[in-house]
């Protein structure tokens, strides 16, 4: 009993009123460290939260022995101490809050100068993060700025980082607690090649400093420092392996994507659209907050019918190239900058903008209203609202529901997009880009939290897509499979400024 940490026997777990795992059985002994691989919804993320403390358990047996030595290594510890204090969860999503603490960040708000500064930066994030009183004390504030490579970005205001960065910024938070268990779920999604290859030396790190770490992945991207395998399907664990045993050749499932072209074909109407000389033109776009540069000279043309990749590591630029092009960003009116034949500052409002584009971004899902079912979700992009605000519409809900159906996830039509898993939530935030048939998709890392088959399925409904119509195509990612076959073009960025 003594080399156990934690023991889940036979247990029931619910959320709400939704019964996740009926037998969950799961246990973690010292000098254990887990992956946990399964499609995507098969309860990875799930098992995750129970050990977390976020699901109730409703029958069986969970016994936290690590804590349990803890306070029999510290009598004096504070009475109102948990387990939960001792274990660190790094999900995809972020709770940041602004300065005022009175309410959660706005899309927009990183690039609007004055409401970005109602948040903390990353410096001041961390400093008020503390480690449970007596825990091992190896990973401190300075610890994490250089083993996660932060020191370039302690002054910058949270909402203002990339989607890697913020990875980033999250596990160095989760390891500044010292846990006794780290849980992360897909914490390499979003990263570029360079930081994958970083994270796997840090996992190693992280493991020798005495924390274990259990870590919801896939199966090609399993990290040096695991030692144990549990195979999930349909809320089970079904196989347990060690690491030494493991081939990943044997988890990968013959992949036939399966699109219904004449559902697509009904969905993409045939509704007549204006022509346009360039759907983009920029002209030395130079975009910088405070002393720091952010793009460089850039110069980009798209012409109707182009299908682009823009590329680059994190922090490059690409999303902020992206808030130019979406109308999200401000300083858009100092640029010399044409979206759709019209120079930006001549009058045109940003919902003139918005509505030629369907837009997806990896944390957008972020943004909507809680009460908002998946199919208000989608509804709303007939606005460009981030959530459904008016009474919703009988034909417009029926191509929602029509959309949901062509992206297999129909039967998520009615529940809340915050309780579905995330690669659903994907999905549902591409059949709202998709429903108003726009001339400009915008693709930013769409594939996030998808599994392999998920991913194919969507690159194939891309390329149908593209096949069948002319729309104008931006699709960025840091995994070379998933652009899809019609992208011809590449603009990469590196620190600002294109680059061969």
């Amino acid at each position: 009993m003594n080399n156990l940490l934690l023991s889940i026997q036979h247990a029931g777990v619910r959320n709400l009123n939704n019964h996740i795992f009926k037998s969950l059985s799961f246990s973690i002994k010292k000098g254990e460290n887990w992956a946990l691989i399964g499609k995507s919804g098969s309860g990875k993320s799930a098992l995750l939260q129970t050990i977390a403390g976020r699901f109730n358990v409703t029958g069986g047996e969970v016994k936290y022995v690590f804590f349990d030595e803890f306070l029999a290594h510290h009598p004096n510890h504070n009475p109102t101490l948990t387990h939960h204090k001792l274990i660190a969860l790094v999900e995809s999503k972020h709770h940041f809050r602004n300065l005022s603490n009175t309410t959660e960040f706005y899309y927009q708000q990183r690039y609007n100068s004055s409401d970005s500064e109602d948040a903390q930066t990353v410096a001041e994030y961390l400093s008020d993060i503390k480690p449970v009183e007596g825990s091992n004390n190896y990973w401190n504030f300075n610890k994490v700025i250089e083993t996660l490579r932060l020191e370039a970005l302690r002054s910058k205001q949270l909402i203002k980082l990339s989607n890697g960065e913020t990875k980033r910024l999250l596990i160095a938070a989760a390891l500044i607690k010292n846990p006794v268990l780290l849980l992360l779920d897909t914490p390499l999604t979003g990263l570029d090649v360079q930081t994958r290859a970083l994270f796997n030396t840090i996992l190693s790190e992280i493991t020798d400093s005495g924390i274990s770490v259990v870590i919801a992945t896939s199966p090609r991207e399993i990290p040096d420092a695991i030692t144990d395998i549990a195979v999930f399907e349909d809320g089970e664990i079904v196989q347990t392996i060690k690491k030494a045993d493991f081939n990943p050749d044997h988890f990968k499932d013959e992949i036939q994507p399966n699109v219904d072209t004449d559902k697509l074909i009904a969905l993409l109407t045939n509704v007549e659209k204006p022509t346009y000389t360039y759907m983009v033109n920029m002209n030395n776009v130079h975009i910088k907050y405070g002393e720091k540069v952010i793009l460089n000279k850039v110069n980009w043309q798209v012409l109707p019918g182009e299908r682009w990749a823009l590329l680059g590591p994190n922090g490059a630029g690409k999303s902020t190239l992206l808030s130019l092009v979406n109308g999200d960003n401000p300083q858009a009116y100092a640029n010399d900058i044409v979206l759709f034949d019209k120079k930006r500052g001549s009058g045109e409002s940003i919902w003139d903008i918005k509505k030629k584009i369907g837009f997806v971004s990896p944390e957008l899902h972020q943004y909507f209203p809680t009460d908002n079912s998946c199919l208000q979700v989608i509804e709303s992009g007939y606005y460009d609202t981030l959530g459904l605000f008016r009474p919703s519409q009988r034909a417009k809900a029926d191509t929602a529901l029509s959309w949901m159906q062509a992206l297999e996830i129909d039967k998520y039509s009615r529940t809340l997009l915050k309780n579905i898993p995330a690669s659903a939530q994907r999905l549902c935030l591409l059949a709202r880009a998709l429903i108003k048939n726009p001339d400009l998709l915008i693709f930013d890392e769409p594939c996030q939290g998808m599994d392999e088959y998920q991913q194919m399925n969507f690159k194939q409904i891309v390329n149908t897509i593209c096949d069948m119509s002319d729309v104008t195509l931006i699709y960025v990612t840091h995994y070379q499979h998933e652009i899809p076959d019609s992208v011809t073009k590449v603009l990469r960025l590196d620190k600002g400024m294109s680059v061969e």
